[in-house]
Formats: C-alpha cells, structure tokens, sequence
C-alpha cells in the first residue's frame, strides 16, 4: 500500500508540476516591430541641412529648418514603385517649381529640377 501512495502522490507532484508550467509565460510579448517606411510620405532633408520636406497624402511642402519659413509647396505623385514628380511654387522666387526624383533607398531620394539641377534629400528619422 506504502508503494500505490508514493506512485499516487509522485504521479499528483508531476501532474500539479506541469500544470503551473502551463500557466507560466515567457514574459511579456515583445513590441511590434515599427514598419518599414514606404515611398516618399515622411520627412526628408537636403544635403545642406537648409530645407525640410514633408511630403503627405499627395502635397508636398519645404520649410527652412532654422526659421520654419514655408518655402514651397505643391503636390507629388508616384510615377513607378520607386520615381515620383514633383510640382508646386517657389514661395521665395515666386515662380512654379518642378523635380523628378528617383528614390534609391527607402531614406535617400536623387532629385534633378527640370533646368537639369540636381540635389539629393534623406529620409529624416
């Protein structure tokens, strides 16, 4: 009987044991990952640090990043998986502007203006 009680009472200790293992995590769920940037919507930077674009929902517009002056605005349309165009005014000349860029990476963008000039702007974090 000694023997039935003690083969009872381990059978009871290992079932109890995997049963609290069941209830048990691993910690707390990790954080979703943040999702990777797509296309041109966001920030971006030129290469002198003068001017910040952010381009939204199909309008685009570029502030100077020491005053915040608006400096342009206008409108983008994605042309292909990785080219958009650019129109809008120039707020200082007064004048209507006009870029093709092709985007390179998902944080830089190469732009030629249509009088052939051309910049390149970076994905601002």
């Amino acid at each position: 009987m000694d023997i039935a009680r003690k083969i009872l009472s381990a059978s009871l200790g290992v079932a109890a044991s995997f049963a609290l293992a069941a209830c048990t995590t691993s910690g707390p769920p990790a954080p979703p990952l943040a999702a990777a940037p797509t296309g041109v919507e966001g920030s971006w930077i030129d290469a002198q640090g003068t001017g910040l674009s952010t381009f939204n929902a199909g309008t685009f517009q570029t502030v100077a990043t020491d005053t915040g002056q608006k400096l342009s605005d206008g409108s983008y349309t994605m042309t292909g998986p990785t080219s958009v165009e650019i129109n809008g005014t120039s707020l200082i000349r007064q004048s209507p502007i006009s870029f093709n860029c092709l985007m390179i990476s998902t944080s830089q963008l190469n732009c030629t203006s249509a009088a052939g000039q051309n910049f390149v702007l970076t994905r601002r974090a």
